[in-house]
């Protein structure tokens, strides 16, 4: 990826979506630029909670070290390669991951996980 975007995940729900659309159509309606930006937002905290557990927000700070295979992920966390793959598959729905596969020769192919961003920001309100 050449330019790399800021993840922010919020649980702001309907009214933060709705407030930040307004701002970005003032600064638009001003000439200004929009910082790249993709924004996750949670109708509560305990569904973000739910989601971002503290074990997959290591697999994203671990993630964010470069592009690695879900085996060496694993490795660096000391779990196990299933569960970190299961955290992988969760954070590529949410748009936080994305995968790829490449050649591993004489065994195959192997998962490469690569962060969708240079900085996650998560922000929760109670």
């Amino acid at each position: 990826m050449s330019r790399r975007i800021k993840v922010r995940i919020s649980n702001d729900g309907v009214k933060g979506f709705f407030d930040r659309a307004r701002e970005h159509a003032r600064k638009l309606d001003r000439s200004e630029d929009l910082a790249p930006e993709m924004m996750i937002s949670f109708e509560n905290a305990s569904d973000m909670m739910r989601i971002l557990s503290p074990q997959r927000v290591r697999v994203l700070r671990v993630a964010r070290q470069g592009a690695a295979p879900v085996s060496t992920l694993a490795s660096d966390l000391n779990r196990d390669t299933r569960a970190v793959s299961r955290d992988v598959d969760l954070l590529e729905q949410f748009g936080l991951l994305r995968t790829r596969y490449q050649s591993n020769p004489g065994h195959g192919k192997r998962r490469i996980v690569e962060p969708c961003a240079e900085k996650f920001q998560l922000v929760a309100t109670v």
